[in-house]
């Protein structure tokens, strides 16, 4: 027998060495293979930009994991920053390689300011080249892209979407109630309705107002932007609304929403023609725009370096993951920053619905102190609101786009307790406690009243903090910002009435104010927050990219699965040390 463990353990060491010895070897001939494989563009190429992918507003860094998981097919839908497809499409547009650009497929995930960033960017190619877009199926995301494309396909099979836009918010009140889950409340403002989820099952009316406000806001943009592309009225487009909703290919064309009816391979033809080939030949030159972007252009050429650091998804205590704003990790880079004597302006752009209170204050503070040396200039992306406000609220300017979600000055507390779930099944707790408010935060009873006044008199006293913020940074008076807070949500468009921000604009033009702040308007170039180089996972992002696209756009289950999954990560974001948030009310998914 002992030869037998001492057999079985030298077979199974000498087989984890050599599965070792194998992975390394795998990942050095890939990287040999990677360096070796430089991508170039082909002469009269067309630029390929494949819409099925999330819209983010940085680059979004996977840890080691999740790009395993990304590179064995395991992963979601592929992202693409938006700086950099921006940034992309205006050198492609005075490149003489590129012949046109083709727009096809269908987004996953943007919002409404950052679809109105990139279709400025679209227009500004096409005022070069042509831009020719093709679908089997338009959404209202990509065809607020392509409206205003140099030529607009639809399959004779597709059909476009011209319905309008509606909201319908998840509540898990009736659910929590039924398993026995229990979540008491604390909270300040009437429209701060982060809390309704959990302990009803709609949505109260001041919470109702304030989205068909927003929704009527963004569906205004979007009619009147694809009016003027199609050379119609806003009432037009209304009227197909109302009469249509989902317009079909042959209505789509007499409607004038697309200038042909025409299959794929027709649509390859003319791309054909576009690259200099006859419809004979079997391909013709291309470059994907992820592909385009990774190529580097000119060397900046500007002495005065502007650095834009994003922050985008949920703020929360400590360093957080790559899609959320770790208060630790953003206040950290945000004073390296600060005490780099080579960066003369921080445009920061801001994408969130808020989060952690604690660790909203922990970057507001590095924001201030930053803005005491060198300019310090706010982009608003889909949504700065709540804390998403709190740490943009002292920018020396802030910008956002006409949709831009934003305000939601408020506070809540949540206090869930699984007491009666647990009980019916046999688990209790029993306490010894020193004083009245030694276990506030337990969840395995119901908050006392005691307890519960004491957690509201922090939510107060944080809402108080709050409003004081903004009066003083936007310099207005505490009573008129009382009457615009409440934690109502507000259109980048009614925000810039009411003095939220300062001026209606994408990350480009807070770039550009940034420098104009440092006195480098024409000599200066951007960069992001510089990082130790990770060779790991570089190489796993590699790989991960060849993975094939998804080919059609989600359906009704995998779009609920979604939602569910959504929620339940916002929930585990809940991590503030005092229980207290500063979040938006609702999460705005226009269907």
């Amino acid at each position: 027998m002992k030869g037998f463990f001492k057999s079985f353990f030298a077979t199974l060491l000498a087989l984890m060495v050599a599965g070792g010895m194998a992975f390394l070897l795998f990942f050095g001939l890939v990287a040999i293979i990677g360096a070796s494989g430089k991508p170039t563009v082909p002469s009269r190429a067309v630029l390929v930009f494949d819409l099925d992918t999330n819209l983010t507003d940085g680059e979004r860094e996977s840890d080691p994991g999740e790009a395993i998981g990304d590179m064995l097919g395991g992963g979601g839908a592929r992202s693409q920053a938006l700086p950099a497809a921006i940034e992309a499409l205006d050198r492609a547009a005075s490149d003489p390689k590129i012949s046109g650009l083709f727009l096809t497929g269908n987004l996953q995930g943007a919002g409404p300011a950052q679809l109105r960033e990139l279709r400025e960017a679209l227009q500004r190619f096409k005022a070069k080249k042509p831009v020719l877009a093709y679908n089997l199926g338009w959404t209202k995301r990509d065809y607020y892209l392509a409206a205003g494309a140099t030529t607009v396909f639809l399959n004779p099979f597709g059909q476009m979407e011209v319905n309008g836009l509606a909201s319908e918010p998840m509540f898990f009140g009736e659910a929590f109630k039924k398993y026995g889950v229990e979540v008491q409340v604390t909270r300040v403002g009437k429209y701060k309705s982060a809390v309704e989820p959990f302990i009803t099952d709609r949505m109260s009316d001041a919470n109702r107002e304030q989205i068909q406000k927003l929704l009527d806001d963004i569906w205004g943009e979007w009619k009147d932007t694809v009016a003027k592309d199609r050379r119609k009225s806003p009432a037009d487009i209304q009227a197909i609304a109302d009469e249509k909703g989902v317009v079909e290919a042959a209505d789509a064309k007499a409607l004038g929403l697309v200038d042909r009816i025409a299959p794929y391979d027709e649509v390859l033809d003319e791309l054909k023609k576009l690259a200099g080939k006859q419809a004979k030949d079997k391909d013709f030159p291309q470059i994907t725009l992820a592909t385009y972007a990774g190529i580097p252009g000119e060397a900046a050429s500007g002495k005065t370096r502007i650095a834009v650091l994003v922050a985008e998804g949920d703020i929360v205590d400590g360093e957080g993951r790559p899609n959320q704003i770790g208060g630790e990790r953003v206040s950290r880079e945000l004073r390296k920053l600060r005490m780099d004597d080579r960066v003369k302006a921080v445009v920061m752009r801001v994408n969130s619905g808020g989060g952690s209170a604690s660790a909203s204050e922990l970057i507001q503070r590095e924001v201030v102190l930053t803005k005491k040396v060198k300019p310090v200039v706010i982009s608003m992306g889909p949504v700065a609101a709540s804390g998403g406000y709190w740490i943009s609220t002292y920018g020396d300017r802030i910008f956002a786009e006409p949709t831009t979600l934003t305000g939601s000055i408020g506070v809540f507390g949540l206090l869930p307790n699984v007491k009666k779930l647990a009980n019916e099944h046999g688990i209790t707790w029993d306490s010894v406690q020193t004083a009245k408010l030694a276990n506030p935060m337990t969840l395995t009873r119901p908050k006392s009243d005691v307890e519960l006044n004491r957690i509201q008199g922090v939510v107060d006293h944080i809402y108080e903090q709050f409003i004081s913020k903004v009066a003083d940074s936007r310099r207005m008076k505490k009573e008129a910002v009382h009457e615009i807070a409440q934690g109502r949500v507000w259109s980048g468009l009614e925000a810039r009435k009411l003095g939220l921000v300062d001026e209606l604009g994408g990350l480009g033009e807070a770039v550009k104010y940034a420098a104009k702040a440092a006195k480098a308007e024409n000599d200066f170039y951007v960069t992001g927050p510089e990082h130790e180089p990770d060779a790991l996972r570089d190489l796993l992002k590699n790989l991960g990219q060849g993975k094939s696209r998804r080919l059609t756009k989600a359906g009704p289950v995998e779009a609920l699965a979604d939602a569910f999954k959504v929620q339940f990560e916002h929930m585990a974001a809940l991590n503030d040390p005092k229980g207290v948030y500063a979040r938006m009310p609702f999460d705005l998914d226009l269907k």
